[in-house]
């Protein structure tokens, strides 16, 4: 039925039976969100309650039997923390391995259960010693053993014992090597001299037992260890990076939240030159990094090295490295050259349609001038949002951290039957265990247990991540809901400013809270269930991808597919929903039916405006960060020394300069989503207003004469309307 056809047949109630899912009935008193409201979806919103109180004692119940020091310090053979203050280990912070060349991989040195006794010390050994050599020079110099027996598991008066009691009992290592402190484990201190690897400078060292070793026998016993140190170095040099640089971070976010602000202000007044002007910019932004690629092309041309890919280097913890790659940079550039050319397309084919978004755009520029408090609502948002991630991180902890240590049987050749069984090692040396397999020890492995509340915590882990996702779509919700009825309450004035009310923002945002619960929490619980659905497929992918067939990888990634397209069309449908939830107070399913009917019936409209509006914003914040991105890229490069002096020294000027886009990109979303909101809002009230009123004396339009006189240009509004 086309639009003519349904406003001539449009009848009119005067009572207040309006279903704004039948185009045929209306409500002539309509004049903006409806006041009198009553709760919806009661059920569940008593669910979502009884969640959160769940939730809440998960996480007493994880504060009480959890840990968090088992994360944050390290734990000895027998469990112990190192450094644990008010413990006979408060000063010894440290991790040592008596004997790392056991260590077979670095998955097993870090997670502690390496085959292998474990104590703790206060620093790391900083000399190469033998407990051979120290009974040799024992005798002359006693300060050998002094430095010596601070590694070895009680105070000796002398190394009276051999070397094979030692080994039997286990009380000393057989030799120690330079290490440093990493992650509180003692670690070898690898170096590379001349192009040859050493530790404390050797290349050879004898391991104790009269044999004699090399550095690369010693990395290849820990097995890639050497990756984890330069993982450190990387770590520290992007710390020293931030030390330097954090003030210009945080100047570049304040110019972005100004720069974003500005660009919502100029909208209302300037939104045709404004837009051309983000065409302009993201054109020449994106134009300046081909340039940029382009002649970093061209300076590797020639350069050592600088032919091989991506897959010959592989993974390296070097990030710098691919950047010193032509096949980088010419990624780079062919990536911006078809984003340039899909831009510049979507300009030629859009153009007309722009020109109806420019105008909603004034609109929406209008609404927030009038209600400047919801360019505030994203801060309360990132509020609420932080605390949910903030609890949601704790709780993880303290259930992957409850439970009883745990000791199980290691043995250095891992060739006895009883490999891998738990067993006390209070008594452990008296039991069968020890003298079938002679230099086995029970060491600690994890923390677990067999109770009931141990056998849940896969469980519990699973309900905390899906409240959370629960949690997270509420929070998004009730700010939509809420940005949503202040937006109507603007668009149904009939004399703006002065019909608007008081307060519309804190007014919609406790009518949400107050009413709509409910409503906002079976929408979210509905999105939360396909998140938590896509983040099982995506676990399963990954652990059973090498058992995966052809066939099985393609149902997966359909299923994928399928995931992410319901997801996307959820969403978009929750977010009419919320507004229409906004308007009329009514429950989900009602306000989620009556939107898609609205918006089936004004396909058009919506071809027209709201997709093309997307693409403007979107614009508008590549057009912010992108700005922001090429001052610090001069900034942090030193480009601009006549103007103004950057830092200097930096490690990695692509940290910084990536902490500052990301941040940008953040800032100028918050600002440009509640844009977004607006025109959604004012979209949807649009379409209302076109089916409720034909523009007559008795029934005027809501709608500003501006963006009504350009949609009649447009042919948007029909013959009858405009009659």
């Amino acid at each position: 039925m086309s639009d003519e056809e349904e406003t001539s047949d449009t009848t009119y109630l005067e009572d207040d039976t309006y279903d704004a899912g039948d185009p045929k009935t209306f409500d002539l008193n309509f004049k903006g969100p409806v006041a009198k409201r009553s709760c919806t979806d009661v059920l569940c919103c008593i669910i979502f309650i009884l969640c959160i109180i769940g939730y809440i004692l998960l996480g007493l119940l994880a504060w009480v039997h959890g840990d968090p020091r088992r994360v944050a310090y390290p734990t000895d053979s027998k469990g112990h923390f190192c450094g644990q203050k008010g413990t006979p280990n408060e000063n010894k912070t440290i991790l040592f391995y008596f004997n790392l060349l056991s260590c077979t991989s670095p998955s097993v040195v870090i997670n502690l259960q390496c085959p292998t006794t474990q104590i703790c010390v206060s620093k790391c050994p900083e000399k190469f010693l033998t407990y051979m050599e120290i009974q040799f020079t024992y005798r002359t110099n006693k300060n050998y053993w002094t430095y010596y027996s601070q590694f070895c598991k009680s105070t000796f008066v002398k190394p009276a014992k051999t070397l094979t009691q030692v080994l039997l009992d286990d009380d000393c290592p057989i030799a120690i090597f330079p290490s440093k402190p990493f992650l509180q484990r003692c670690f070898p201190d690898f170096s590379t001299k001349n192009g040859t690897l050493t530790v404390g400078n050797k290349t050879t060292f004898e391991d104790g037992s009269g044999k004699t070793r090399n550095a690369i026998e010693l990395r290849a016993a820990a097995n890639r260890v050497n990756k984890i140190l330069d993982a450190r170095t990387i770590g520290m040099k992007i710390f020293e990076d931030y030390a330097t640089t954090w003030y210009w971070i945080l100047l570049g976010l304040i110019i972005a939240m100004f720069l974003s602000w500005m660009f919502v202000i100029l909208l209302r007044y300037i939104a045709g030159l404004l837009f051309w002007v983000f065409m302009v910019g993201v054109i020449g932004i994106i134009g300046y990094g081909i340039g940029h690629c382009y002649q970093e092309y061209c300076n590797l041309q020639g350069q050592p090295n600088s032919h091989l890919t991506v897959y010959d280097i592989g993974i390296q913890t070097d990030i710098s490295m691919y950047f010193q790659l032509k096949q980088t940079w010419f990624t780079f550039m062919v990536i911006l050259c078809l984003l340039e050319v899909f831009i510049i397309l979507m300009l030629i084919f859009l153009r007309e349609r722009i020109r109806i978004s420019i105008a909603l755009l004034k609109e929406g520029s209008k609404a927030i001038g009038y209600i400047p408090t919801t360019l505030v609502y994203p801060l309360l948002t990132f509020i609420f949002l932080s605390i949910c991630i903030s609890y949601w991180a704790v709780i993880a902890v303290y259930l992957a951290t409850s439970g009883v240590p745990v000791y199980k049987v290691i043995t250095p050749e891992g060739q006895c039957k009883h490999e891998n069984t738990t067993c006390d090692p209070e008594i452990f040396n008296t039991t069968e265990i020890a003298k079938a397999c002679p230099g086995a020890q029970c060491n600690f492995a994890f923390y677990g247990g067999k109770s009931l509340y141990h056998q849940y915590i896969p469980t519990f882990q699973i309900f905390n991540l899906f409240v959370f996702l629960w949690l997270i779509n509420f929070v998004i919700a009730l700010g939509q809901c809420a940005l949503a009825g202040a937006f109507a309450s603007y668009y149904w004035a009939l004399k703006k400013p002065d019909d608007i009310p008081p307060y519309p923002l804190f007014t919609a945002f406790g009518r949400a809270i107050r009413y709509h619960t409910g409503s906002l929490a079976f929408g979210s619980l509905i999105l939360a269930s396909i998140q938590i659905f896509r983040i099982v497929l995506e676990y399963l992918d990954r652990h059973l991808k090498e058992a995966q067939n052809n066939i099985s990888k393609f149902l997966q990634c359909c299923l994928k597919c399928c995931f992410w397209c319901l997801e996307t069309v959820v969403k978009f449908l929750n977010r009419n929903a919320y507004i229409m939830i906004a308007i009329y107070g009514k429950n989900f399913c009602m306000s989620a039916r009556e939107a898609f009917n609205l918006l089936m019936r004004n396909v058009l409209k919506v071809a027209v405006m709201d997709n093309v509006t997307d693409f403007v914003l979107i614009l508008g914040k590549i057009l912010v960060t992108g700005c922001i991105g090429v001052l610090a890229f001069l900034l942090f490069t030193q480009r601009l020394p006549t103007i103004i002096e950057g830092p200097t020294s930096l490690n990695y000027y692509w940290v910084p300069l990536l902490t500052v886009i990301i941040g940008s990109y953040l800032v100028a979303h918050g600002f440009f989503s509640v844009y977004a909101m607006c025109v959604d809002t004012i979209f949807i009230c649009f379409c209302e207003d076109l089916e409720r009123n034909d523009g007559s004396t008795e029934k005027p339009y809501f709608l500003a004469p501006t963006l009504h006189g350009t949609l009649n240009k447009m042919q948007l509004v029909s013959q009858k309307q405009k009659e």
